[in-house]
């Protein structure tokens, strides 16, 4: 075989090289949910791109984009109450609410009414996005 047809199959590789992964949190059913994308072009890559869906099904669904992070990032979910989310990434918050799936916005710091308890943490396991329900006797972060 030669160099030029066996170049493009070494190339193969890279190529699909992009992860996608998903992982959902079901509050009240699969159709009441928070669902974290992580897409991570190339497997070198030290960053992945992170976003959330906010689904009360059949009255709203929207995406909301987070932006960059670590490939290995853990992200915390904490319900504070009224169909409010905050997810916490490192040093990075955000609040979500799956009343209208409108809301979204990025965080300054921790609100002054806590964040209420830790409701689970998606995490990588064994290179598998999953979301990890927190013990039911999680305290709530202050």
């Amino acid at each position: 075989m030669s160099l030029k047809r066996l170049f493009p199959c070494l190339l193969l590789p890279l190529l699909v090289a992009c992860s996608d992964q998903r992982a959902s949190f079901e509050i009240a059913s699969r159709q009441h949910s928070l669902t974290l994308i992580r897409v991570q072009n190339f497997f070198w890559e030290k960053t992945a791109r992170y976003a959330i869906v906010a689904a009360r099904m059949p009255d709203c669904m929207r995406r909301h984009e987070m932006g960059p992070g670590g490939t290995e990032s853990k992200v915390e979910v904490y319900a504070p109450g009224n169909d409010a989310w905050i997810l916490k990434q490192g040093k990075r918050m955000f609040v979500v609410e799956t009343r209208s799936c409108e809301g979204f916005a990025k965080l300054d710091g921790e609100p002054e009414g806590g964040m209420g308890p830790l409701q689970g943490t998606f995490q990588m396991r064994s290179g598998t996005l999953a979301f990890v329900a927190a013990p039911r006797d999680a305290p709530a972060a202050q």
